[in-house]
């Protein structure tokens, strides 16, 4: 990889942290630690490892992406966002009444295939 695929990769890692945070303080809710430690590993497999179709998210030939550490959904969310698949200021719902971003993923949105939050489930979700 070279030097600006790695500075490209940072920066974004940096807008998923910037976003996450301030999708977890406009709900007063939330782990912005958690998402800020994730960051940098969202941004490398969204980014530049994971194959996928943002206008399909879960089109059959798409990369699967299960978030063990649910808690730390606001990164989840900004990584969608960042590859487009819809607006950065709808993270700034995140776990209001009427927003379909709420504190853990579900199978409600469109980009996530199993609920997660307690560590360790997820395990037996992963399919070879």
């Amino acid at each position: 990889m070279d030097a600006a695929k790695v500075r490209e990769l940072k920066d974004i890692a940096n807008r998923l942290r910037i976003n996450s945070i301030r999708a977890t303080d406009a709900s007063n809710s939330g782990h912005p630690t958690s998402c800020a430690s994730a960051a940098e590993v969202m941004s490398v497999l969204f980014f530049q490892t994971m194959k996928y179709k943002v206008d399909e998210p879960r089109g059959a030939s798409n990369d699967r992406f299960i978030l063990s550490k649910g808690h730390a959904a606001p990164v989840l969310y900004a990584a969608w966002a960042e590859a487009g698949l819809f607006p950065y200021s709808d993270l700034l719902n995140l776990r209001k009444i009427d927003s379909d971003l709420e504190g853990h993923p579900t199978p409600r949105l469109n980009f996530v295939d199993v609920a997660t939050g307690s560590l360790g489930q997820e395990i037996g979700r992963a399919h070879v």
